[in-house]
């Protein structure tokens, strides 16, 4: 019974403010906010170029940007960079790391898998983005070319299919627009919140505010372990995958 009567006055109260809200007479100027007055960012000039505020990751004419391991070659040649294949088989993927690190950020990317096409499944055009070094957004041919779909282009790897497959034909240059928050852990190192991605490719969304589950695992169930600003990677998975234009705004 005093549960019930505590209800009452609650939605009393609340109609009382309501109809209090309802009759006062407001101002236009009442719901203008004038501060803080947001910082002024130049866009680009054209789709080739960045923000003035962005960290430009490749500008077409060197890789002085990133940390590349030995077993991985990466060319630069007419504004281009391309994942050479190793002469010898490389027993696992290798990546390259920025030199800068990240956490919350806009970023952009346009990559091109080869032309010629050749094998199929997760043996074509693969590579992949490691946001904060951990959680990969995946690269590949998928025009015409069936896989696992939490492995195609587009996808969260082995977590978060794409809405759609947005692939272009082999040889044609995609962009990924990608809106990234980090995840949140406490002073012990629990986590407080999870990582969310939105992902356009090619102008389509196919990834909506999509909660990451935990670091990509190809064998086993994905968990978080507690980190701050991490590095970007991106992968050489033995394909001649191309990429231009690659830079990160921090958010």
């Amino acid at each position: 019974m005093k549960m019930k009567k505590s209800l009452t006055l609650v939605m009393m109260l609340f109609a009382i403010t309501t109809c209090y809200a309802q009759k006062k007479e407001y101002k236009p100027e009442d719901t203008e906010v004038w501060e803080p007055v947001p910082k002024a960012v130049t866009p680009a000039k054209t789709n080739d170029q960045a923000p003035v505020d962005a960290v430009v990751l490749f500008n077409g004419a060197d890789m002085k940007e990133w940390i590349i391991p030995e077993g991985t070659f990466w060319d630069v040649k007419d504004g281009v960079v391309t994942v050479r294949a190793s002469k010898e088989k490389l027993e696992r993927p290798v990546t390259i790391e920025s030199k800068k690190s990240f956490g919350d950020m806009q970023m952009h990317i346009e990559w091109r898998s080869p032309k010629k096409v050749e094998g199929d499944g997760q043996r074509r055009g693969n590579s992949g983005i490691f946001i904060q070094s951990k959680y990969e957004l995946q690269i590949q041919d998928n025009y015409e070319n069936a896989t696992y779909v939490n492995g195609q282009a587009g996808s969260i790897y082995k977590q978060i299919p794409p809405l759609v497959n947005a692939c272009k034909k082999p040889g044609e240059w995609q962009t990924y627009d990608v809106f990234y928050t980090a995840p949140k852990f406490d002073d012990i190192g629990l986590l407080l919140s999870p990582a969310y991605i939105t992902v356009v490719h090619n102008g389509i969304l196919v990834q909506n505010h999509a909660e990451i589950k935990g670091s990509i695992k190809f064998i086993g169930i994905p968990y978080y372990e507690p980190h701050g600003r991490l590095p970007l990677r991106l992968q050489d998975h033995g394909n001649p995958v191309s990429f231009r234009n690659i830079w990160v705004r921090d958010l």
